[in-house]
């Protein structure tokens, strides 16, 4: 692949009807719990990129039987004790913040000590809120300096406990719920709202789990030891993915989309409600529930008189993947954006809330910062013609795609190097384009 994309000119007017690759947290997290059931689990849409594919290569190192078929993919679980660590075992997380958290839940009960590494950019991010919620279960977990490369062994017997999530981090939530899961007795957690995936695929494999919400916490209690069986899934289309294309068509003239398929759980819907505020008429249609999670088409078109938000920090956690996109909307609003609390933005793949104010700056959007909280100052007329260059990003997959949304909505000419870090999460990125009549790759 190139080492760079060059876009020179805006994306023309299109009227498409596109699919979004299957939802990455859903497909993670559905690999991992099939790797756990008893007996075989068939795998629809499956999102073929690389924290995925870094996924199936560990639970095949750690003796789980993967194959692929002609739509699906077949995982042959050998139940909650069936993964087997040879001496010196090491499982490469590559950039996957989501799987290298979740990994760790269900090695607690490992019986050789197995070391957790990731890249360059995975490697900066803290892991100590996961290593110390699981040593309180009797496993034995180290760091480096609070970050990879992890090292765990499981313990022999097992404890549950009671843990306070206070981040609003579905990956440290659901990595002690997965280290539930191999734990006699009920564990109890008490953890700021975010993403549910993890409680929806539990209750809809009859893992016994009791959530409620009250207060902005997911109060859960999960059960332990209770085996089942392989089960069958169809991935819905991925919202952070989909969220690109929302905002490619808000910003382009005279255009219009729909996504089939997408999912839009009241714990991801954010950038809905989001941008609806800020006058974008995002139209939903075909709801239907499948398996706890909510699913639907949307339907959007270009808006021109967009508005400025004091954005409730309540969509934080739902909408934080795609906060990049959402500035851009707020880049062309008429007025003052106003978000809050956005620390956990620079807890991503790269500091992105740091990384989205320099470009935002670049292409001579005003922003005022105080900590973690940003004004952005709108411009309706927002029309470039400049050249930029977007490079040194640590290879984020969003901020480079961010950066393409950008150059076919404002203009200008740009070169944006690392093509290669959309396989990260939405392999399909350039041929969605292709469909709207831009020839990237």
């Amino acid at each position: 692949m190139k080492k760079f994309v060059t876009i020179k000119n805006k994306l023309k007017k299109f009227k498409k009807e596109i699919y979004i690759s299957g939802d990455k947290s859903i497909s993670i997290r559905c690999v991992l719990l099939a790797s756990q059931a008893i007996g075989i689990s068939k795998i629809y849409n499956l999102l073929e990129s690389e924290d995925i594919f870094n996924t199936l290569k560990s639970v095949k190192k750690l003796g789980i039987k993967v194959k692929k078929k002609k739509n699906y993919y077949e995982i042959s679980g050998l139940g909650l004790n069936g993964y087997r660590a040879r001496k010196g075992l090491t499982l490469n997380a590559g950039n996957s913040g989501t799987f290298a958290r979740l990994i760790l839940g269900l090695l607690v009960n490992i019986n050789e000590e197995v070391k957790l590494i990731g890249d360059k950019s995975l490697s900066k991010r803290n892991f100590s809120r996961i290593t110390e919620p699981l040593k309180l279960f009797g496993t034995r977990a180290t760091t480096f300096k609070n970050k990879l490369p992890v090292k765990i062994r499981g313990a022999e017997y097992l404890r549950p406990i009671d843990y306070h999530e206070k981040i609003g981090s579905a990956q440290c939530k659901s990595a002690v719920m997965l280290a539930a899961l191999k734990t006699p007795g009920i564990t109890k957690i008490k953890a700021k709202r975010s993403r549910n995936h993890t409680e929806l695929l539990f209750k809809s494999l009859g893992i016994p789990i009791k959530t409620e919400i009250k207060n902005n916490y997911d109060y859960i209690e999960v059960r332990g030891l209770h085996n089942f069986k392989g089960f069958s899934y169809k991935i819905p289309g991925d919202i952070s993915s989909c969220s690109f294309f929302l905002v490619l068509t808000i910003l382009s003239d005279d255009s219009e989309l729909i996504i089939r398929n997408v999912n839009i759980n009241f714990t991801r819907n954010g950038i809905i409600k989001i941008l609806n505020l800020m006058n974008a008429n995002i139209l939903i249609s075909n709801k239907k529930k499948y398996k706890g999670e909510l699913i639907a088409d949307l339907k959007i078109k270009s808006r021109k008189n967009l508005k400025s938000i004091n954005c409730p920090a309540k969509y934080n956690t739902t909408a934080i993947d795609e906060f990049l996109v959402i500035f851009l909307i707020a880049a062309k609003a008429k007025g003052t954006s106003t978000f809050k609390n956005l620390e956990e933005l620079n807890q991503k793949e790269s500091p992105r809330l740091d990384i989205a104010i320099k470009f935002l700056k670049e292409i001579g959007i005003k922003v005022r910062r105080n900590k973690n909280d940003i004004k952005i100052v709108g411009n309706p007329n927002l029309n470039l013609n400049g050249k930029y260059i977007i490079n040194n990003f640590r290879k984020d997959h969003r901020v480079f795609m961010m950066s393409c949304i950008a150059a076919f909505s404002f203009g200008g000419y740009w070169k944006i190097y690392n093509p290669e870090s959309v396989n990260t999460s939405f392999p399909n990125f350039f041929k969605t384009v292709d469909q709207l009549g831009k020839k990237l790759i």
